[in-house]
């Protein structure tokens, strides 16, 4: 059974048996919907278990009166029931079909509006609901048939090389090879009728028939020397490829992306690129799939000395931020990001972030800045290692440890500070709930790959030194990484040299020493009476106790 999704629910029966309440559920899950890309509600799946329990039995005329009112409960969405349907343990249930508000909102009939964000339906707050009314425009650019070109009028060579580029691709079912070429691209939304649609242009259409779609996918790519000065220009306003030969086409002729930092690696060198290929593919599919088709403007590649910056026209979509997009899950074109991942060119849904995060901080890189507002969205992506001394680390780890790309990423994270506290790596993995934290750093602990100090929201993770010994890597040594004993020992030492110091005097000695391991333990030494204090908190000073 397929999980739940941006378009897909499942509901218990007891929902449409259960009364207003059950039905007012549903209403919300179908205005959420229709606000989105439409989508499909299960009715008759245990919550729990999530099938239908056995021999269970639905009335024809339940599903009737369940549309009928739910109908009754909902303005501007279009509403389907299917036939009674039997799941394979013998249980009956049914789905409703819920059609995209193509032109207008869709509201629940006490005037309240919600979207489907992931796989939740959330309320939309006042300030969004300009921006709503934007984006559905932008949720159904797609699906649009102009009625300006006719399956005829397209090259069947394009259609042919389509076709069989989604039959050579492991990620499609036997079901769609086995299709003709005419049903692969019906499938693929690429006409309504005997009529393309503005999908089905942008991919199999003419360089004429592009052109004349609001907005085909247009680019730049600029390039700056060390001064900022213009050096180089290439651009693709043509409309001559689609989208896949188009971003073939800028990984050729951008070479300035394939430079690479090198350095000594024993008797050898090592190369590291500036950005990973993968990345960088990443990035720019990124940019071609969150695009606003409802807004002129082109893709910009600015590549400066140290970084990179792809802008694409349109703000994130609706309920993905900043903040938030290593596990939102939100699409504005799903057909054609359907297309990309289909023909083997992007990550699954939702997962291109986990993989740039992962390269990143594998190759001891800073994780991308997001800048997003109405009309644009910038990432920007620096080439500088930030810590060159952990990379046999993180080599010998991924060839001796079978872990996940969770554990990759918190790894990388973790060695590139050489020390992060539990609250600081959630902030760096966008997890607003510290148990999901244990799905990133759970194993490395077992498997003795990191190591903990503290406990709660004091606890901090390092990389276990047998690791750091067993890669052979000459880590500098470090004061951030210190053991409490010896910070405690060190602290002792440097106020017995200049008694009567403040915090940020001894910080200013011990500058390797993180600070707040420091506020900690001059408290804890305080606390046990081995130093005392003088002053308020903002000039206070310390000095050992002679007592002691």
């Amino acid at each position: 059974m397929q999980a739940e999704t941006l378009s897909i629910e499942y509901k218990s029966i007891q929902k449409i048996r259960s009364g207003d309440k059950g039905f007012k559920d549903l209403a919300v899950t179908c205005v959420s919907l229709a606000n989105a890309q439409g989508g499909k509600i299960f009715i008759g799946f245990d919550d729990k278990k999530k099938l239908p329990p056995e021999n269970q039995t639905i009335e024809a005329e339940e599903i009737n009166n369940a549309v009928t009112k739910l109908r009754s409960l909902c303005f501007n969405v279009a509403l389907v029931g299917s036939e009674i349907l039997t799941y394979k343990n013998g249980g009956q249930y049914f789905t409703i079909d819920v059609s995209p508000s193509m032109k207008s909102i869709a509201t629940t009939a006490d005037g309240r509006i919600y979207l489907r964000i992931a796989d939740k339906c959330e309320p939309v707050r006042n300030e969004d609901i300009h921006r709503l009314a934007y984006e559905k425009q932008a949720y159904q650019w797609e699906l649009i048939c102009p009625k300006t070109v006719k399956i005829s009028d397209i090259d069947p060579n394009n259609i042919r090389n389509f076709a069989n580029d989604i039959r050579k691709s492991d990620r499609v079912g036997e079901h769609i090879k086995q299709m003709t070429d005419e049903e692969i691209i019906e499938n693929y939304n690429f006409v309504s009728g005997e009529y393309l649609t503005f999908l089905g242009i942008l991919w199999i259409g003419n360089a004429m028939q592009r052109s004349r779609i609001a907005y085909p996918i247009t680019v730049q790519y600029i390039v700056y020397d060390h001064l900022e000065r213009k050096i180089r220009k290439e651009d693709w306003h043509d409309n001559l490829l689609n989208p896949a030969q188009l971003l073939l086409d800028i990984e050729l002729k951008a070479i300035e992306l394939t430079y690479f930092h090198e350095f000594p690696d024993g008797l050898f060198r090592k190369q590291i690129r500036h950005y990973h290929p993968k990345v960088i593919r990443e990035l720019l599919l990124n940019a071609f799939a969150h695009k606003s088709f409802t807004i002129s403007g082109d893709i910009m590649i600015v590549v400066y000395t140290d970084r990179i910056e792809i802008s694409n026209p349109g703000g994130l979509p609706i309920g993905v931020s900043p903040t938030n997009i290593l596990h939102a899950r939100q699409r504005r074109n799903p057909h054609f990001i359907r297309v990309m991942h289909d023909l083997k060119l992007m990550e699954g849904e939702g997962s291109g972030y986990d993989l740039i995060y992962e390269l990143n901080a594998m190759d001891s890189k800073e994780l991308p800045q997001i800048i997003s507002d109405f009309n644009i969205t910038t990432v920007i992506q620096t080439s500088k290692i930030v810590n060159e001394e952990v990379l046999p680390v993180l080599d010998y780890v991924t060839q001796n440890y079978d872990i996940s790309q969770k554990n990759l990423i918190a790894l990388g994270l973790i060695a590139q500070h050489k020390k992060l506290s539990s609250i600081e790596l959630d902030g760096l993995l966008q997890l607003v709930d510290n148990k999901r934290q244990r799905n990133y750093t759970d194993k490395l602990v077992d498997l003795g790959i990191l190591v903990t100090r503290g406990i709660k929201k004091g606890n901090a993770f390092l990389v276990s030194p047998k690791v750091i010994a067993n890669s052979k890597a000459n880590m500098k040594t470090s004061l951030k990484t210190i053991e409490p004993h010896r910070l405690i020992a060190l602290i002792e030492e440097d106020l017995r040299l200049h008694p009567n110091s403040m915090r940020r005097e001894i910080h200013s000695r011990l500058p390797d020493v993180d600070e707040k391991d420091l506020k900690k333990y001059l408290y804890e030494m305080v606390k046990k009476r081995k130093i005392n204090f003088e002053g308020g908190k903002t000039y206070r000073s310390y000095r050992l106790n002679r007592d002691v």
